[in-house]
């Protein structure tokens, strides 16, 4: 499972220079997916999930058959942006928005600006961010022709879309031609950061951040510190967040020799962004050489967890956490209650969401056997990381195998929602949510609604965002038939 759907709109569009070869992930991605069969849209006290709709208005803009929400971000109970891509008629992506007021989705719209922008017809969402009903901002990329690809920002201001523009300052950075804006996080109307990457011209990837201030969005620059980690290999982040405006921390890994990838994480504190380190402790864990972050959350400026992978010396994959108090990082550690857990030996934290300094929740994979992937939570209590558990109720649900989770998101110490997707016994892709309350983890369900949508056996769930307890709202794709996807939403109250 690995985060699929966050993993592939990372390295998506315009192809990335790494490792010294070009990735290429088709925007529209697919995946392996979870669910649970249950005839209640409850998993436990708290909120009920009722049924999942295909997103309003997708129907007559997906005439190519491949579409899905990529990110999904609540501001108040009912009140949520969603973003994604489509194909049109001739299978060219489009990027999309669409916002739910009230508790009632709105029909998706194409992103203003983007048509004019996306001449090369390959262009996505990838990351939404609201501080209040209506005010949000998005990133993605668009192809300005085959394989040129480059990155945009667009924000609603009182529940109007403005227009997309390219990130301002990534047209110098980006020589070769391959950027996208991953990962955006607002603390207030008009004050947001943003980051992702570009390719040099040796086309290799770096990283790029960029913020807004009272609604302008400055000049891009590469991060700080990361040309000396990676010394000329290139480097990808994976996950922005901010706690308030120009307080950040950014996540994700770098390329230091042909054959070591290592984890980095940098901050902004009060608008100035400092050098990019080396995760700290996972020099001693990642003897494999494989390390990233994958998922970063703060709770208050210079309190933050983040959480990603690493490789062992003899090959086999562990999950990490890693948390910031007062602004310095301590040392990542093994996910305790992993290694029980982990028999395959390929494990990862995919998602992490914090609520105040040291209560955050996190979620992932691991391999239980070989090929035998299953879905895993773990919490941190005043700044401790309790014991990783297999997701109640995904023992029954994922007889094919391949559970994971793609995203958490709390409302508040101990109360939180996850999902992701999870193969049923014929190896369909199914999408499952389970909810915390209390700091109690209830038993997962396969999403009301999608058996009845989900044909084609291919759904999941890419984002979930909590307003409130019992109050979330998430997103995704299903498959209407084989090699046909559909967006869909889904919310909790």
């Amino acid at each position: 499972m690995r985060g699929l759907l966050r993993r592939a709109m990372v390295v998506a569009g315009a192809g990335v220079m790494l490792l010294g070869a070009a990735v290429g992930v088709a925007s529209a991605a697919g995946g392996a997916a979870a669910g649970a069969r249950l005839a209640s849209g409850r998993d436990g006290p708290g909120g009920t999930w009722h049924k999942a709709r295909e997103v309003p208005g997708t129907a007559a803009l997906n005439r190519g058959g491949q579409a899905a929400i990529t990110s999904v971000s609540c501001a108040s109970a009912g009140n949520c942006s969603a973003g994604g891509y489509y194909t049109g008629r001739f299978g060219r992506g489009h990027a999309f928005v669409v916002s739910q007021i009230h508790g009632t989705w709105g029909r998706a719209i194409e992103v203003p600006g983007i048509a004019a922008l996306n001449r090369g017809g390959d262009a996505a969402i990838n990351s939404v961010s609201c501080t209040s009903a209506g005010n949000c901002s998005a990133g993605g990329y668009y192809g300005v022709s085959m394989w040129h690809g480059h990155a945009f920002v667009v924000s609603q201001i009182h529940g109007t879309w403005g227009k997309a523009i390219e990130v301002p300052g990534t047209a110098a950075l980006n020589q070769s031609r391959g950027a996208a804006t991953t990962s955006v996080s607002c603390t207030s109307a008009g004050n947001c950061s943003a980051g992702g990457y570009y390719q040099d011209s040796s086309r290799r990837s770096q990283v790029f951040v960029v913020s807004q201030i009272h609604g302008t969005w400055g000049k891009a620059i590469e991060v700080p510190g990361t040309a000396a980690l990676e010394r000329g290999q290139g480097a990808l982040m994976d996950s922005m967040s901010c706690a308030s405006a120009g307080n950040c921390s950014v996540g994700g890994f770098y390329e230091d020799t042909p054959e070591t990838i290592q984890a980095f994480v940098v901050s902004q504190i009060h608008g100035t962004w400092g050098k990019a380190i080396e995760v700290p402790g996972t020099a001693a864990l990642n003897r494999g050489g494989g390390a990233t972050i994958h998922s970063v959350s703060c709770a208050s400026a210079g309190n933050c967890s983040a959480g990603g992978s690493y490789t062992r010396r003899s090959g086999r994959g562990g999950a990490f956490v890693v948390s910031q108090i007062h602004g310095t990082w301590g040392k990542a550690i093994e996910v305790p209650g992993t290694a029980a857990l982990n028999q395959g030996g390929d494990a990862a934290i995919t998602s992490v969401s914090c609520t105040s300094a040291g209560n955050c929740s996190a979620g992932g994979d691991y391999s239980e056997r070989p090929y035998i992937v299953q879905a895993f939570v773990v919490s941190q209590t005043h700044g401790t990381w309790g014991t990783a558990i297999e997701v109640p109720g995904t023992a029954a649900l994922n007889r094919g195998g391949n559970a994971g989770i793609e995203s958490v998101s709390c409302a508040s110490a101990g109360n939180c929602s996850a999902a992701g997707g999870y193969w049923d016994r014929s190896r369909r892709g199914q999408a499952f949510v389970v909810s915390q309350t209390h700091g109690t983890w209830h038993k997962a369900i396969e999403v009301p609604g999608t058996a009845a949508l989900n044909q084609g056996g291919n759904a999941f769930i890419a984002e979930v965002s909590c307003a409130s307890a019992g109050n979330c709202s998430a997103g995704g794709s299903y498959a209407a038939r084989p090699g046909r996807t559909q967006a869909f939403v889904v919310s909790e109250k």
